[in-house]
């Protein structure tokens, strides 16, 4: 399947090297990031902790382009508001992370962000047909959300096939976070996924000082994404 939008890559900041966000938020953009996904975790939700409103503050002036901002906390709707004045761009949320997903969605529009809706691997599609009209970005969890560096499960590809069919031409997002790699990145881009998240795939032999295998990382997985839907020059 050919897409109608180009591939983007989000590489995660949760395998960049802590002590230097700053400068590898600008190391990565500068070679080639399209935007720069953060994992929030709350140790309760999922079993790790990790960033909060301030680190989204602190890194937001070293972005120039779209920071991605994935809740993994439960309850969502309290935070919201602090993540949207730290800069966020988009925020998603989990479909399986309180009651009331539609009362989180019309938050996260309503403090001027774009709303991505995320679902766990073990989560079907059936709610998100009620939800389209609130979401500009859909995320598929192709690994068990709480850890970087896990293995792709490739159940959840029959998952981004049923996800395309649904959202047919409406201009929503499918971003693929979990174990993405240049294997597994011609597989979600052919079953109709355009967002790429990648961690240690991306970060992998650089450093904000040496970044060239940032720029070679990021080059790796597009490529093998435009390759398997015919994009590719």
């Amino acid at each position: 399947m050919t897409l109608d939008r180009p591939i983007k890559i989000a590489p995660s900041i949760l395998s960049a090297d802590f002590a230097a966000f700053g400068a590898e938020c600008a190391a990565v953009e500068a070679q080639g990031a399209d935007w720069v996904h953060v994992d929030v975790m709350d140790g309760h939700f999922v079993p790790n902790i990790t960033f909060g409103p301030a680190t989204c503050a602190a890194i937001r002036p070293h972005i120039k382009g779209v920071m991605d901002v994935h809740l993994m906390i439960a309850p969502v709707d309290p935070h919201i508001d602090a993540f949207a004045e730290a800069g966020a761009d988009i925020i998603t949320a989990h479909l399986e992370a309180g009651p009331h997903i539609h009362r989180t969605l019309q938050a996260i529009r309503n403090s001027g962000k774009k709303a991505g809706l995320a679902l766990n691997p073990g989560t079907g599609i059936d709610a998100v047909g009620h939800l389209l009209d609130m979401v500009d970005l859909v995320c598929v969890m192709t690994v068990n959300p709480g850890f970087g560096g896990q293995k792709f499960i490739h159940s959840q590809l029959d998952k981004i096939r049923a996800l395309r069919a649904l959202i047919g031409d409406r201009p929503i997002h499918i971003e693929i976070d979990g174990g993405v790699t240049p294997q597994t990145a011609p597989l979600v881009a052919a079953a109709g996924a355009d967002v790429l998240v990648a961690g240690s795939a991306v970060f992998r032999g650089g450093s904000p000082d040496d970044p060239t295998a940032y720029g070679e990382n990021i080059r790796a997985l597009r490529t093998a994404a435009e390759v398997a839907t015919g994009r590719a020059t």
